[in-house]
């Protein structure tokens, strides 16, 4: 059956967020995305999978997102450099010089020679010597630091470079956040829960709640939220050692399935086509068949299923997502825009919630539809995109409001305060989305309240991302927010322009980044200032980044230890960049500044 199996795929690509390819067997065709890959590392929760390797070699994702790491020299180094290339050419024209005001005789080039030999005490030979033992001093004292344990030094060549750096740029998810969600507030709109409250919800759920009319239809109302939450989602759960593990391509998505077991709906098990909830009062099954999934991603801001309740034997289609883009699909409300606002301004990261029952004639005709549009090799996703529109995202019921924390890095707000008091313009490159890169960005104080925030996403023509530029010109005191495909625009098309104006502002946050766009900034913002920058991050995404810098610094997180080991000194904590880099890196600039002076005096 393997040989009657035919793949066609696109070409070759750096964008990690697309695949498109379609599956031919026997005359069937199937549209291959990127949900039907298997990305490095990943762990199978559950059964078994069948695999075609598409891309080998440099022609894979990871491959051409690999920059090759190059050798860093300090730029004291550099300086001292330039010193003793003047002083060598200075004692040669010296020499020559007093060979020719006492005459070119038979032997001049012995003369020269000798003259060489001479003057050779003007090059300061010795003082490359000690400030390598100077530099491997820093490096024991940084290493042995007790307010940073477990920091490694990797390198022994640019410890003075940690004192001059002027440009942060930094990951986002493992470094300045846990990566550890949590569950804060579930709003339906007219009741708001948080805190003890959450102990009324698993009340509702579990059908212990009584009272008046109006209390029960809150009841109503909770179930059917949690229900939703419990079944939306692409969380897979896994067993070991009797403990339950979950796995999920978002971690918001956990947390949400964490709470919805903490209130009495736990996930038991899913595969591809079906999923069972276990209702923790009853101990009762809930069997869903999964008809179709749409995951989340940058375009579309929202998640989707539509699913089979085999007992009642309906169909619905369950969405959640972005506030700006479920409004209009939502029905018609007053409450929505409030208090999403509400949410965000607490940091915390916000979903819609809706869901409509699906007639068995509507669901025919969509599936008809979206075969169609998924067999198709040209604009497969916006056809995909326009049958569900089309079909399934209009007149949905509100149910609710979610807000998530991403709990950040301990000791995070004054470690961003201090370093950007210390003149370091700090830089945020983040693969994740443009609503929870703005969320963090507040939450960490990375923007100040109140600043103004340029919102730069989608931008395809040169003429918007010109206003864009002249806006930022104008008002350099705000921060900027740009999308991965609109930073591509602007550094083809206006490379210049837009660093010139970049670095200029207090903070710039890119996310939706490829791994090979963070080092291409690191490198724009080293050419274009001529300033030292410090790249930090935890995972592999990022050690192209971390290559690309002056000071390279890798924290050692949950995604392993790729960043730490790829780079100049290793962390445990972002917190422990503000020592490493305000007083061992001041320290050893200072005191090797001095030692290069003690050896020009003598």
């Amino acid at each position: 059956m393997l040989r009657e199996i035919k793949i066609m795929a696109s070409p070759p690509e750096k964008d990690i967020h697309k695949f498109l390819g379609n599956l031919n067997l026997r005359g069937n065709s199937v549209g291959l995305s990127v949900d039907n890959t298997l990305w490095a590392n990943t762990v199978l929760a559950s059964g078994t999978a069948i695999g075609c390797v598409i891309y080998t070699g440099i022609e894979t994702r990871q491959a051409l997102n690999t920059s090759r790491a190059g050798t860093k020299t300090g730029l004291l180094e550099l300086e001292i450099n330039n010193l003793s290339k003047i002083l060598c050419t200075c004692v040669f024209l010296l020499s020559v010089g007093l060979v020719a005001l006492n005459g070119f005789g038979p032997t001049w080039y012995i003369d020269i020679l000798r003259f060489l030999i001479l003057f050779s005490t003007i090059i300061p030979v010795s003082l490359r010597v000690n400030l390598d033992m100077g530099k491997s001093v820093y490096a024991y004292q940084i290493e042995h630091d007790m307010s940073i344990p477990e920091t490694i030094v990797r390198t022994s060549t640019i410890p003075e470079d940690l004192g001059r750096i002027e440009y942060l740029l930094t990951d986002k998810t493992g470094t300045l956040t846990q990566n550890d969600m949590e569950m804060k507030r579930i709003h339906i709109g007219t009741v708001s829960y948080a805190g003890d409250a959450m102990d009324e919800v698993a009340q509702y759920v579990s059908g212990e709640a009584a009272g008046p009319r109006s209390r029960r239809e809150i009841g109503t109302r909770v179930k059917d939220i949690v229900t939703t939450l419990a079944i939306c989602h692409s969380v897979t759960p896994s067993y070991e050692d009797g403990k339950i593990e979950y796995q999920a391509a978002s971690p918001d998505e956990i947390a949400i399935v964490k709470w919805t077991a903490t209130v009495g709906l736990s996930l038991f098990k899913r595969d591809r086509t079906s999923m069972t909830l276990i209702h923790q009062s009853t101990n009762a099954s809930l069997d869903y068949e999964i008809l179709y999934v749409f995951p989340f991603n940058s375009d579309n801001k929202r998640m989707g299923i539509i699913i089979r309740d085999k007992a009642k034997e309906e169909i619905w289609f369950m969405q959640k997502g972005a506030d700006v883009v479920m409004a209009p699909i939502v029905q018609t409300n007053d409450w929505l825009e409030e208090e999403t606002g509400n949410m965000a301004r607490e940091g915390l990261r916000t979903l819609v919630v809706g869901r409509k029952r699906l007639p068995l004639t509507l669901y025919d005709t969509f599936v008809a539809k979206y075969a169609e549009a998924s067999s198709s090799m040209v604009n497969r996703d916006a056809q995909c995109a326009k049958v569900v529109s089309d079909y399934l995202e209009h007149d949905l019921e509100l149910l609710g409001l979610t807000g998530v924390e991403d709990r950040l890095q301990k000791d995070m707000k004054p470690s961003l305060e201090l370093l950007r008091n210390a003149g370091i313009k700090i830089w945020m490159l983040t693969g994740d989305k443009v609503e929870t890169a703005r969320c963090v960005a507040v939450s960490s104080k990375l923007v100040a309240r109140g600043q103004y925030i340029q919102t730069v996403t989608k931008v395809r023509t040169r003429e918007v991302a010109f206003e864009h530029i002249d806006f930022l010109r104008q008002k350099p005191d705000s921060c900027l927010l740009i999308d991965g495909e609109s930073l591509s625009l602007f550094l083809t098309h206006f490379k210049e322009e837009f660093v010139t104006v970049a670095v200029k502002l207090p903070a710039v946050i890119a996310c939706r980044c490829t791994p090979q766009q963070k080092a291409d900034v690191a490198i724009l913002i080293k050419e274009a200032t001529k300033k030292r920058v410090c790249c930090i991050g935890d995972g592999g995404n990022d050690v192209s980044m971390i290559q690309a810098a002056d000071v390279g610094v890798g924290i050692v997180g949950k995604e392993g230890k790729q960043a730490s080991l790829a780079a100049d000194f290793s962390i445990t904590q972002f917190c422990h960049l503000t020592k490493l880099l305000v007083w061992h890196g001041r320290n050893s600039y200072k005191r090797s500044a001095k030692l290069a002076q003690v050896f020009a005096i003598s």
